[in-house]
């Protein structure tokens, strides 16, 4: 092979990591637009419509625990086209779903192959540098593609709701992922396979744990607390915990080091980061509803009024490495979370109104403060715990962030009440929304800084050769 075609090789390994990080980021919130479609379509409970983005969630979270283990046992490549193949495979169901059931059902399997995708991902991206720098380049891109999809997210869902119709959203990831896995299968380069164990017993406790707790969250308001479903699942939540403990304790490769969770700093910063995707998951599906079934508008237009949320997220995660710098971490985490709880009050004051161009107003400062947050909060988990535990404590935390999305979606969903007073539920959502950030900013003033000074602006600053088969978008200068 010639070293323009060995070139041209490892360009084309490159582009196929960043479009899997843009596929997975964006599937995270491109469903928000087609949930007024599949209340209409498929005839789908608000209970159902919570299970359309938490299925998703709710797997990615369990299987992202193991998901460097899992890579290091399989391989990056295999690993990447078992992740491939699966969320490709599981977005055709999707697509040709016709009852809720099948369409979540498929749902959880995608967020699975999307845990996959990721660290084998970023292992494949960087396999290729030929030096340090290369190395952070070629991670700052794909960490970037990962914050594209998720801020484009809405509005191309709702473009191709609009051109089409919500099965769209699903078949467009199996045009890409078919001829992406044909590729991967015949031209991705092996790598070599890590010695670690897998840990299955606990990433299935994991599941149950989080599942469980879930489960209850969105089954319970329509059925009752003491039924028997929610009965269940409250068990399943506790036999999971307990189940979980005692592997971890048991076993000699824990899927969370004991290192990890011994450092208030480091379980204060996972805590906030799962109050914010509490807030900000949350109100990205309220909102959904609110402007579509509430104010009537168009999928079109509604992916367009998330563009000052969503689209300013980049630029406030441009300017957090070097805020960072300039006035530490810990100033900055206090920063963002005043500004987003006062803004969440002002989206929900905007919300009184029937002038949208209030709430347009409100969402832009909610967007650039939460770019300032997300590499934020990542840096600050990395830097709570000793080198060795950098790749663990990004499962973690990256964990925390997705249980804390599900849990808001959970509770959001009861919180909107019946259709037709969404207005006055979406209010209730977002002073929600602002509590939870207001104690994450709590956490912020009582948790101890970092008592070593070392250089906030990214990880890559802190660690730059700790690349592992654990590391995500959310433990780099990701785009949220």
């Amino acid at each position: 092979m010639s070293a323009s075609t060995t070139i041209e090789h490892r360009r084309g390994v490159v582009v196929l990591a960043l479009i899997a990080a843009f596929m997975v980021f964006v599937d995270g919130t491109i469903v928000n637009l087609t949930l007024a479609q599949l209340a209409s379509h498929l005839h789908a409970s608000r209970a159902e419509l919570e299970w359309a983005v938490n299925a998703y969630t709710l797997s990615f979270a369990a299987v992202m625990l193991g998901a460097g283990a899992i890579t290091d046992t399989l391989g990056a490549k295999w690993a990447f086209v078992a992740g491939l193949l699966v969320f490709t495979a599981s977005s055709a169901v999707c697509a040709s779903a016709t009852s809720m059931l099948v369409l979540n059902f498929a749902r959880l399997v995608q967020g699975a192959g999307s845990a996959l995708l990721l660290p084998s991902a970023l292992v494949l991206a960087t396999a290729s540098a030929t030096d340090e720098h290369a190395r952070n380049r070629l991670v700052g891109w794909w960490a970037a593609a990962g914050g594209v999809g998720m801020a484009a997210g809405p509005l191309l869902g709702g473009a191709l709701v609009a051109l089409a119709n919500w099965r769209a959203v699903f078949a467009v990831n199996v045009v890409i992922g078919i001829p992406a896995a044909l590729w991967s299968i015949r031209s991705m380069p092996t790598t070599a396979r890590g010695g670690r164990r897998l840990d299955i017993v606990g990433m299935g406790c994991a599941t149950v744990l989080i599942g469980g707790l879930v489960f209850a969250l969105v089954q319970a308001p329509t059925q009752g607390w003491l039924s028997p479903a929610a009965i269940t699942a409250a068990a399943l939540t506790v036999t999971g915990l307990v189940g979980f403990v005692w592997v971890e304790r048991s076993t000699r490769t824990p899927l969370v080091p004991p290192g990890v969770y011994s450092d208030r700093r480091f379980v204060a910063t996972a805590a906030q980061g799962a109050l914010f995707n509490f807030a900000f998951y949350g109100l990205l599906f309220a909102m959904s509803l609110m402007l579509q079934q509430g104010r009537g508008l168009s999928a079109l237009v509604s992916g367009l009024l998330f563009l000052p949320l969503t689209g300013l997220i980049s630029i406030g995660s441009i300017c957090a490495a070097p805020l960072a710098r300039r006035i530490g971490r810990t100033a900055v985490l206090g920063i963002g979370q005043a500004v987003l709880t006062t803004t969440f009050l002002a989206v929900a004051w905007a919300s009184t109104s029937s002038a949208l161009w209030r709430l347009v107003l409100a969402l832009v400062p909610a967007g650039f403060s939460s770019g300032l947050l997300v590499p934020t909060m990542t840096s600050q988990s990395i830097a709570a715990v000793e080198p060795a535990l950098h790749g663990a404590a990004s499962a973690v935390f990256n964990t925390s962030r997705q249980i804390g999305a599900a849990i808001g979606v959970a509770a959001f969903g009861p919180l909107l009440g019946p259709t037709h007073n969404l207005r006055e539920g979406f209010i209730t959502c977002v002073v929600v929304g602002a509590a939870a950030s207001a104690v994450a900013l709590v956490l912020t003033a009582v948790a101890r800084p970092a008592a070593v000074a070392a250089p906030t602006g990214s990880l890559n600053a802190q660690a730059p050769c700790a690349i592992s088969a654990h590391d995500t978008p959310d433990n780099l200068p990701e785009r949220a």
